[in-house]
């Protein structure tokens, strides 16, 4: 009996193997995402980097490593936001995994450019920034400048991917 009941499951199971096709074309009316890996021509780059919060700067690392991966090109970022506190010599204790990660960029080239607009503005001064930052006259129409030499503009909008396939999956009920 154990037998047969185990021959009708499986019987079963590739009966409903069609079904599952056609169920799943449904949800496919346009097909499958066609790949196309080619390769790109070195590309200069330039951030535009305006977060709210400083620990958006951990986003921005992850999206810097990822471009230089593809592009292979030299790397500016332009920062005039609030992110600039996390660049004081000041809040290097609270935000340092922060500034080291900065810091590891620059070494390895990313140029940091700050707007001394902003900077004035959140109270601060050139030589309250670590180092590896340069202060420019203005955010804005230093990117200008960059695109004016060449780089390709860049706006890392500080949302992260993660997990965002299951972010409308209704919750399973206990």
């Amino acid at each position: 009996m154990k037998i047969r009941l185990i021959g009708v499951a499986v019987a079963a199971t590739f009966a409903l193997v069609p079904g599952q096709q056609v169920f799943a074309e449904a949800f496919a009316p346009y097909g499958t995402a066609k790949v196309d890996m080619h390769a790109m021509p070195v590309t200069d780059t330039v951030f535009d980097v305006n977060y709210d919060d400083p620990q958006k700067l951990n986003l921005l690392y992850n999206y810097i490593k990822n471009t230089q991966k593809v592009t292979h090109g030299k790397v500016v970022v332009v920062t005039h936001g609030p992110e600039l506190r996390a660049f004081a010599k000041e809040n290097y204790e609270k935000y340092q995994g922060i500034v080291d990660k900065m810091a590891e960029l620059a070494k390895d080239g990313v140029e940091f450019k700050m707007c001394n607009n902003a900077m004035h503005a959140a109270g601060f001064n050139a030589e309250d920034m670590h180092g590896f930052i340069t202060v420019v006259p203005a955010g804005f129409p230093e990117i200008a400048y960059w695109e004016g030499r060449g780089y390709k503009y860049i706006n890392p909008l500080p949302l992260s991917t993660k997990d965002v396939r299951y972010i409308d999956q209704p919750q399973l009920k206990k």
